[in-house]
């Protein structure tokens, strides 16, 4: 054997046995859900909202349920899912309530993705994009 390949033959034995040195190794039964805290009512936040609805309708979300476009939800990238929160459209003053069920929006400089039903009742849909103010509020009495 060549002394180079010999050489490193012997550096990746040496790596392979130090990687598993370190760490001991528990067995997984079953891994704890994250609890988050709950987001205080009348957190407020400005930005830009964006809105999704196909390919994503009947999908499952990050919360596990099922996107309906036609329904008053949410993706937020930090809030807990079932936090409510009131989106206000900045350019007309509309105001819907949606509850957070997904993860997102995936674009730079965006804080919220409204399902496409959300996006209608603010007036939205036809610009794409608009600034909004999002507060957190109570989930609504059943």
């Amino acid at each position: 054997m060549r002394p180079v390949y010999a050489a490193a033959s012997v550096l990746l034995f040496t790596l392979a046995f130090l990687s598993g040195c370190g760490a001991k190794k528990v067995p997984r039964t079953q891994t704890p859900a994250r609890v988050q805290t709950p987001a205080r009512i009348g957190t407020t936040q400005v930005g830009i909202a964006s809105w999704y609805g196909i390919p994503f309708d009947g999908r499952k979300t990050s919360s596990g349920e099922i996107f309906d476009m036609r329904k008053l939800t949410a993706a937020h990238r930090t809030l807990p899912f079932d936090t409510w929160v009131e989106v206000t459209n900045l350019s007309n003053g509309k105001r819907i309530d949606v509850r957070i069920t997904d993860r997102g929006p995936f674009v730079d400089g965006r804080i919220i993705d409204l399902s496409l039903g959300a996006a209608r009742e603010i007036d939205m849909v036809t610009q794409g994009i608009v600034k909004v103010r999002l507060k957190v509020i109570p989930p609504p009495k059943k």
